[in-house]
């Protein structure tokens, strides 16, 4: 964050001298532009006066032998033009066909002065260009054609804009050396929440008070976070305490009628005949299931762990086994559990993760699907990804529930009457997503939903 903060810090600077240091080099090359223009325009006129007397005695080439030394002291090419456009006399090699002098003499034979030429910069070498007409009496007898080199003023030009940008760099250094320690000022505070987040975690979840960030130094907004922050560590650390005391209370009011159920079950043995044996040991088989999953979500809850280690899990085994569990539920509604796909293998689920998703699929299936349907169960293994996906043939959901489907407590306006909580789906996702898998639903051709999960193979 502080070299974001100081990349900020130093982006203003750099704006500001852009928007000054810009101005400030156009100005200087304008006024020695400017500078420039003068001086050879009082030249250019002046060569104009002279030779209004020899145009008039039409002797224009009397005038040679001065542009010629006027073109040796100062290296500037001077030539005489008349009425006609024609050089008449001159000082150095000219040429006067090309567009742009060719605009100007004609410009300036019709009696307009020489206006101020293009901004000149160090990369562009081309002459200065004035041309002046030849006046008496107010009628235009001539013209006078000056080519002046520019390389003096695109020098003094270049030296310019480097002076302006070794400053403008002397001054972005010295905004680095200002802005390192109010950057460090700044983000005293954030680096204090940071340590302060991080340690969060384990004081509260090993029972001991936070440590207080504090709001000694730093700007006042972050020093009324720090506060604010160690209100809410505060806070959490009591809450906490309150969900232990709970889940305390919760693991002996469960544990009793679940031991009873138990109880019942077993009790039930010799009493049963036929079909009722196996219901009756599918039973004792879930309850006990039942018994290890409070185990575990006690634990998690004691520890202040949000999940346990992912393991890895025998898919295809997971799979039969909720299938078979399922069976005869989907039979009372003269619903297939059909089973698609390949060996899936092995994958990393958090414990009875595979179970838990399942049931979950599972139930949803069956809550919407009609009776006499099939419930397609798919397992498949691609490209590092064990993928379950399961597909029901009932109403499914419009296009744009999709997304909602796995909230929590979310449930679509047109099942309303159907029994349950809203969290089936958003179980699922919360446990794909402690492994880093995937969870897409989808509308399949023909009507119903499907599911698909991804987990990681091993």
């Amino acid at each position: 964050m502080r070299s974001r903060l100081l990349g900020i810090v130093l982006t203003l600077v750099v704006i500001v001298l852009v928007g000054m240091g810009v101005p400030l080099g156009r100005g200087v090359a304008q006024t020695e532009q400017q500078e420039m223009f003068l001086d050879r325009l009082t030249d250019t006129t002046r060569f104009a006066s002279v030779a209004q007397r020899p145009f008039i005695d039409d002797q224009p080439w009397v005038l040679e032998s001065e542009l010629r030394r006027y073109h040796e002291l100062y290296g500037i090419r001077v030539a005489l033009l008349g009425r006609d456009g024609q050089v008449v006399a001159s000082a150095g090699v000219v040429d006067v066909t090309s567009e742009e002098v060719s605009d100007l003499v004609r410009s300036a034979l019709a009696g307009r002065q020489p206006a101020a030429p293009d901004l000149i910069v160090p990369w562009d070498s081309s002459e200065l260009v004035l041309a002046e007409p030849v006046l008496e009496a107010g009628e235009v007898q001539g013209a006078v054609v000056t080519f002046s080199p520019t390389s003096k003023t695109r020098t003094e030009v270049l030296v310019w804009w480097t002076v302006i940008l070794v400053a403008s760099m002397l001054v972005l250094v010295a905004a680095v050396f200002a802005a390192l320690p109010l950057v460090r000022w700044t983000l005293r505070p954030v680096k204090r929440l940071d340590d302060a987040t991080g340690a969060l975690l384990a004081a509260v979840v090993s029972g001991q008070p936070a440590t207080p960030v504090g709001a000694s130094d730093g700007p006042p907004e972050l020093r009324q976070l720090s506060r604010s922050f160690d209100q809410m560590a505060a806070n959490v650390g009591d809450v906490l305490a309150a969900q232990r005391a709970f889940v305390a209370d919760a693991s002996h009011q469960l544990r009793n009628p679940l031991t009873a159920l138990k109880l019942r079950l077993s009790n039930l043995e010799g009493h049963v005949v036929g079909e009722g044996v196996q219901h009756q040991a599918a039973a004792l088989d879930e309850t006990n299931r039942l018994n290890r999953i409070l185990d575990e979500l006690l634990s998690m809850a004691r520890a202040g762990a949000p999940s346990v280690d992912p393991v890895p899990v025998d898919v295809d085994r997971a799979v039969a086994g909720r299938l078979t569990a399922w069976q005869p539920a989907a039979a009372a509604r003269e619903v297939h559990l059909v089973l698609d796909g390949e060996p899936g293998g092995t994958a990393l689920v958090p414990p009875r993760g595979v179970e838990t998703v399942l049931d979950a699929l599972l139930d949803n299936a069956l809550k919407f699907t009609s009776d006499g349907t099939l419930v397609h169960v798919d397992v498949r293994r691609r490209d590092g990804v064990v993928r379950i996906a399961v597909r029901d043939e009932g109403p499914g959901l419009a296009p744009e529930e999709l997304e909602r489907a796995t909230d929590r407590f979310w449930r679509s306006p047109a099942h309303q009457n159907v029994q349950g909580s809203g969290l089936g789906l958003a179980l699922v996702r919360q446990i794909v997503e402690r492994v880093g898998g995937t969870i897409r639903l989808t509308s399949p051709p023909g009507g119903g939903l499907r599911v698909e999960v991804g987990f990681p193979a091993v």
